[in-house]
């Protein structure tokens, strides 16, 4: 079982979500930490050997890193599908 963490970013972008999208982007992250890597996980790139991944969740998408020494997912971005990018 992995950890789930929040960049600083993330959680304030979460913060400013109606409550019921909010519900529904952070029910999606918690299923990370059963499945770090799901089937409709894109990998995108490696930092610092760590993998990072885009896991869609409807209009928006998460980017983040899996940790796999420390047993940790570390949410990098969230943000609609044109910004997530950026």
């Amino acid at each position: 079982m992995y950890a789930i963490e929040l960049s600083y970013h993330s959680q304030k972008f979460l913060e400013k979500l109606d409550r019921h999208i909010k519900e529904r982007i952070e029910g999606r992250l918690r299923n990370l930490a059963q499945e770090p890597v799901p089937h409709d996980a894109k990998f995108i790139s490696r930092d610092n050997n760590d993998k990072v991944f885009r896991y869609r969740i409807g209009d928006f998408r998460a980017l983040y890193k899996v940790k796999e020494k420390e047993k940790i997912v570390l949410i990098a971005k969230i943000d609609k599908r044109p910004r997530v990018y950026d």
